[in-house]
């Protein structure tokens, strides 16, 4: 499987940076863009990407910026997901790709919610990954309790003891093994021995103004993507995705295609049974 990696400038000049796999012969259908989530980058799509290039398809993969290989923002402020939807499409255009299909794991569900707002030509069918326009507090106040506060790490191992903590109640079944592949999925060896997250802490910066006002309701931005093939993903055990959040989901799309995965919270890795065979089904059914 030939795959390249490239970096592409950003319409502010960031370097940012792209995993592009090309499809395994003959070509069957419109390339599939991976949007990773908040504190997460390229590496979770690891094993899902050459799949999906299997099936014909070219897959490409950004690391957001501030996250992975791509270069970190020097004004925080811009760790928002309106600027994030105007690099995707600025690496689309780079690339040449007028269309595709979009899969969107947590923050990367709602940056394609807001490319179908923005930009409704660029997206021919969605997936997204245990995220909607409601987004629960529950959900929210765990990721604001961990994100941007860890320091460094003596290994990855001790990365993983620390995921565990913060990530555990998610994936209750998993055995040390998992833990230690997620942990080299999300940081990365620093210079000196140590180890660190693979993200800009600044991105919590958000995280970090209190405030009393409730969560943002996305609804008008799902609704962009009501005319479009969708199959939502969610997490049995997802404390972000709620199930009143589907059905509010569904009163906006009632054709909404939806597969829970069971022992699972926020988020699916997309390599469990349910999540691969659901992929792929949709993915043979759209262009």
């Amino acid at each position: 499987m030939t795959v390249e990696d490239r970096t592409i400038s950003s319409a502010d000049g960031l370097a940012l940076y792209v995993r592009d796999y090309a499809p395994r012969a003959p070509e069957k259908g419109l390339p599939v863009v991976c949007l990773h989530g908040l504190t997460r980058n390229s590496a979770d799509f690891e094993d899902v990407a050459p799949r999906i290039a299997a099936m014909g398809r070219r897959v490409i993969v950004p690391d957001m910026r501030g996250r992975g290989h791509s270069q970190y923002d020097s004004q925080p402020a811009r760790y928002q997901p309106a600027i994030y939807a105007r690099d995707v499409l600025t690496i689309l255009d780079f690339l040449g790709v007028a269309r595709a299909v979009f899969l969107g794991t947590s923050m990367g569900g709602i940056i394609t919610m807001l490319v179908a707002a923005s930009a409704p030509q660029r997206i021919a069918a969605a997936i997204l990954n245990d995220i909607g326009p409601v987004l629960d507090p529950r959900g929210l106040a765990r990721i604001g309790g961990y994100v941007g506060k860890a320091g460094d790490f003596a290994s990855f191992e001790d990365v993983a003891a620390q995921v565990r903590v913060t990530q555990g109640a998610a994936f209750p079944d998993a055995d040390a093994a998992f833990w230690l592949a997620f942990a080299r999925r999300v940081a990365k060896a620093l210079p000196g021995g140590r180890v660190g997250f693979a993200y800009d802490p600044a991105i919590g910066d958000a995280f970090a103004k209190p405030s009393d006002a409730p969560p943002p309701d996305l609804s008008p931005y799902f609704a962009a993507l009501a005319q479009k093939p969708v199959l939502l993903l969610r997490g049995a055990l997802s404390d972000l995705l709620s199930a009143d959040g589907v059905e509010t989901m569904r009163r906006i799309k009632p054709d909404l295609v939806s597969v829970e995965v069971a022992r699972v919270g926020h988020a699916p890795t997309l390599d469990e049974g349910v999540a691969v065979a659901a992929i792929e089904g949709f993915l043979r059914s759209v262009p």
